[in-house]
């Protein structure tokens, strides 16, 4: 029997109540149609993405914040697309500068940048339109 495939949304911030909030938004949302990963840092999402990647499984968004600890967030998705240029990325930050955000357009075929605080129906609206090109 071959094992079921599971997609994937993941979230990166290191404000642990944006996670909360993330996840709240998207549960609420979509339910338990995909499977959900948070991490505090670019480094930390690296991992996950590893071990969902040596489990045969899709990653589908990635949703980071900009300004993080140790690695940016554009530089973490230029990271993402690089190995992964079908995921569609997210920058979710209340702090990123314009040169940042058009690198990620540019580097890491950013599908959307919205700014926080964001509207849960903003950001629903960008993954929804990110997935379905893919679909």
């Amino acid at each position: 029997m071959k094992p079921q495939l599971h997609f994937y949304f993941i979230c990166v911030d290191d404000e642990d109540i944006i996670l909360t909030s993330l996840e709240a938004q998207l549960r609420h949302h979509f339910g338990g149609k995909y499977n959900y990963e948070f991490a505090n840092s670019a480094e930390d999402a690296e991992e996950i993405i590893e071990e969902i990647r040596n489990d045969a499984n899709s990653i589908l968004v990635v949703i980071s914040d900009w300004l993080m600890p140790g690695q940016k967030g554009d530089v973490f998705l230029k990271h993402v697309h690089e190995k992964l240029p079908d995921v569609v990325t997210i920058m979710l930050s209340g702090q990123a500068d314009s040169d940042a955000v058009e690198r990620a357009r540019k580097e890491a075929n950013l599908h959307a940048f919205i700014a926080k605080p964001w509207d849960e129906r903003d950001l629903i609206a960008a993954i929804e339109s990110g997935i379905s090109v893919d679909s």
